[in-house]
């Protein structure tokens, strides 16, 4: 398996519907925003997110939210 990617899309191609994913930052700093953007476009459903946070309205995890993409949400902190 090759750990290096070309892009966001690539990176998340074969994260599929009712997947786990662990998702790193610090509320908004250094969150995979690239990825989060991939995987709205990608339009997979289902997922199960684990976070500090829960991102704000257009942007973060809260894209994801917003397209009803997430099933469940773990997260030690939510209220942005």
């Amino acid at each position: 398996m090759n750990k290096v990617v070309a892009g966001p899309a690539e990176a998340v191609r074969d994260i599929s519907d009712g997947a786990t994913l662990l998702l790193g930052g610090f509320g908004l700093c250094g969150i995979p925003e690239n990825c989060i953007a991939s995987l709205v476009k990608k339009g997979v459903k289902n997922l199960t997110c684990v976070s500090n946070n829960a991102g704000v309205d257009d942007f973060g995890i809260g894209l994801l939210l917003q397209q009803k993409q997430v099933k469940k949400m773990i997260s030690s902190y939510v209220g942005e």
